[in-house]
């Protein structure tokens, strides 16, 4: 039977829930730097006159400014804002003037922290809601970029560094340069993480089940390759470190599980296997020492199910 931990995710599109995931995840953050009345469906409503998007840019610049007094040799190597940007706090949802402040905020991101392309939207996309998912992009970044230089983090970006540090620590490279003190991050909770994945992993319906192999904590191994992916619990939604970004682990099964993904040649891809690629149902516990493993990555547990799937979840 599911536990709690299973039950509290929630029943969202898995093609929308990674930018829900994202957008909550924001909203709390602006929320703690601010003050704001901000929640995930309020995102794009408090944010699309560019008020609070021109104030934070101002912030972000007085923070680096700040940074560069206190710690000049380190900031002589990053790309720092060295201006602010003209703002109408009084604009309305809609009009010129909030085209403007959002138009504004965009140069600035350009011109003073350098984002990408890429990775920036236009002014329609935000004050005619088109595509949320640029801005959305763009203002991680953002968060991405000033963290470097003091600014307080989203959960997201925090969970990045962390993941970066354990790379950095199995390449036995030196620690990044953190001049200035960062706030506590919030701790890991991987307690429940193994029994959530294996409740998405047994929704596949293949008649081999489609594999997901427990490396170490918060690591896994998927399908029949050796990509490794990194797995993390934000509040209700598990999230998988892909490229330079985040998807949900219920998204990122739906373009890889061949019962659930819709490209019909991975699917035949996988169909065409032989019988020594297909991986069974079956536990894998390996108690060697760490000292023994060096250097290799030993799978830990093979995230498996029974040949019927689990019992429906309530939510």
């Amino acid at each position: 039977t599911p536990g709690a931990a299973v039950r509290s995710i929630r029943p969202y599109q898995s093609s929308e829930q990674y930018l829900y995931a994202m957008k909550e995840d924001l909203a709390e953050w602006l929320k703690e730097l601010y003050d704001l009345d901000i929640e995930v469906g309020t995102f794009v409503e408090v944010l699309e006159t560019g008020a609070v998007l021109c104030s934070h840019a101002n912030n972000v610049t007085h923070v680096a400014g700040e940074f560069a007094r206190a710690c000049p040799g380190v900031a002589h190597h990053l790309r720092l804002p060295a201006a602010g940007v003209a703002c109408n706090l009084a604009a309305q949802p809609g009009t010129f003037q909030a085209r403007d402040n959002v138009s504004n905020f965009i140069q600035w991101c350009r011109k003073e922290m350098d984002i990408k392309d890429v990775l920036m939207f236009e002014t329609e996309d935000l004050v005619l809601r088109k595509n949320e998912k640029n801005f959305v992009l763009c203002l991680l970044e953002l968060a991405r970029r000033a963290a470097r230089f003091g600014m307080r983090a989203p959960t997201l970006v925090q969970m990045e560094e962390e993941i970066e540090e354990e790379l950095r620590q199995e390449l036995d490279l030196p620690p990044a340069d953190t001049p200035l003190p960062r706030p506590p991050r919030k701790p890991r909770d991987l307690h429940n993480l193994d029994q959530m994945v294996q409740h998405l992993v047994s929704r596949c319906t293949c008649p081999v089940q489609f594999p997901m192999i427990k490396i170490s904590e918060g690591k896994y191994r998927v399908g029949d390759s050796d990509t490794l992916i990194f797995v993390r619990i934000l509040r209700e939604h598990i999230m998988v470190r892909v490229g330079g970004g985040w998807d949900t682990l219920e998204h990122y099964l739906d373009k890889h599980d061949p019962c659930r993904c819709t490209s019909l040649s991975h699917k035949q891809a996988w169909k065409t296997r032989s019988p020594q690629q297909q991986v069974q149902h079956e536990i894998w516990l390996c108690p060697a020492s760490k000292a023994a493993t060096r250097g290799q990555q030993q799978p830990l547990l093979l995230v498996s199910r029974s040949q019927s799937p689990l019992p429906p979840v309530a939510w």
